[in-house]
Order: C-alpha cells, then sequence, then structure tokens
C-alpha cells in the first residue's frame, strides 16, 4: 500500500467531490482525508490524501479523476503514510518545536516545514544569512533581496509567488522561506504556514 496526495480542480457544487471519490474507488483506492485549498468562481481546488494498493495505479486513478466532468487532476505526489492530515502535521510540528531543547528548535521547524508542505528546501535567515535550513535553497543573495522588496507583500496575499513561502518572525526578528516546485502552493497552505510561523516565532525569542 501507499499514500499519495491527489490535488484536483472540480466544479464546486453539490455532487462533484462525490464523483470524484467514487473515480477513486473504482481503482480500489481508498479517501483517508479531504481539504479544500481554495474555492472562487464557481472552482474548487482539492486535496485528498488516499491509499492506494500499488504506485502502477497512479496513472489509472489520473485518468479515471479525470473522466468526471469538470474535474482536473493538477499532481499526484507519493507522501509518507502517517502524513494523512497536513494541518494536523501543522499542529504536531508545533507541539515538537515546543517540546525540544531550545537550541535545536530551529533545525526541527526547518526538516518539519519540509515535510508537511512538500517543499523542496527551507531556510532560516537572520539580517541575510542563513541560520538553519533543509534542502538546498536558491541563492541566499537573491532571496535576501526578493523577501526585501517584498516585505510590502503579506505572504497570504494574492500577488505571492506560487512557489514561495514566507514569513517575517517579528518577534525574533528571523524570516523563514520555503519553496516548492512541481504545483503551485494554494490559500489554504498559505494560511497554515503563517499560523505555524507565528507559533514558531514564540517559541524561538
Amino acid at each position: 500500500m501507499i499514500t499519495v496526495v491527489v490535488r484536483v480542480w472540480l466544479p464546486d457544487h453539490p455532487g462533484a467531490l462525490g464523483e470524484v471519490a467514487t473515480a477513486i474507488g473504482i481503482v480500489g483506492g481508498d479517501v483517508l482525508a479531504i481539504e479544500i485549498l481554495e474555492q472562487g468562481a464557481g472552482t474548487a481546488i482539492d486535496e485528498l490524501t488516499v491509499s492506494l494498493p500499488d504506485q502502477e495505479l497512479i496513472p489509472q486513478l489520473t485518468s479515471e479523476v479525470d473522466q468526471v466532468e469538470g474535474a482536473s487532476v493538477e499532481s499526484v505526489t507519493i507522501v509518507d503514510a502517517d502524513r494523512v492530515d497536513a494541518s494536523l502535521s501543522a499542529l504536531a510540528l508545533g507541539a515538537a518545536i515546543a517540546e525540544c531543547p531550545v537550541g535545536e528548535r530551529l533545525d526541527v521547524l526547518c526538516a518539519g516545514v519540509r515535510r508537511f508542505s512538500g517543499a523542496d528546501w527551507v531556510v532560516v535567515l537572520r539580517a541575510g544569512d542563513s541560520i538553519a535550513q533543509s534542502g538546498d535553497s536558491p541563492d541566499l543573495a537573491w532571496l535576501t533581496a526578493f523577501l526585501a522588496g517584498s516585505e510590502h507583500l503579506d505572504g497570504l496575499d494574492d500577488a505571492a509567488p506560487n512557489d514561495l513561502l514566507w514569513a517575517h518572525l517579528l518577534s525574533s526578528g528571523l524570516t523563514i522561506a520555503a519553496g516548492r516546485s512541481g504545483h503551485p502552493i494554494r490559500e489554504l497552505e498559505r494560511v497554515r504556514f503563517s499560523l505555524l510561523s507565528r507559533l514558531a516565532d514564540a517559541l524561538l525569542v
């Protein structure tokens, strides 16, 4: 068995999600969790965590869901079996940061954000210098310049790049940023990241 996260665009009307769940069931998939990432203009973007009997069924799963009227698969990502609910994973990360030794909190934060958000990299900056990271971050000079030039933007703003998460931690004076390629970062993910960053900020002072 494997666990996958399926991101689906579908019409925002009653019954559409049920049809997608039925399509997943046709290939032997079991829906473990559902999150609504964004809604608007008659469309919803949903994230379904699904248990599948075999990785080879992913193309068939995608084909079945795409046959649902108005539905389209954005991405399918294999995740750890215990990553059923991203919001619970974020909450568990907050608890882990609070419970670990103070000197380990930045490393726990970086590794945890990367895991629950599916980010390619996460970095914590102080005055433009990396003080903790997970994965290979982009050029720090570029990243620092971007963050400095984007202070007028809220990390939750619609104008935010769809491959980057960031938050300025006001109490600790740090900035955390994370990047992901492959599929866009959605509204609910930005809200979750922002709330976790606020919690981490209080624990890093």
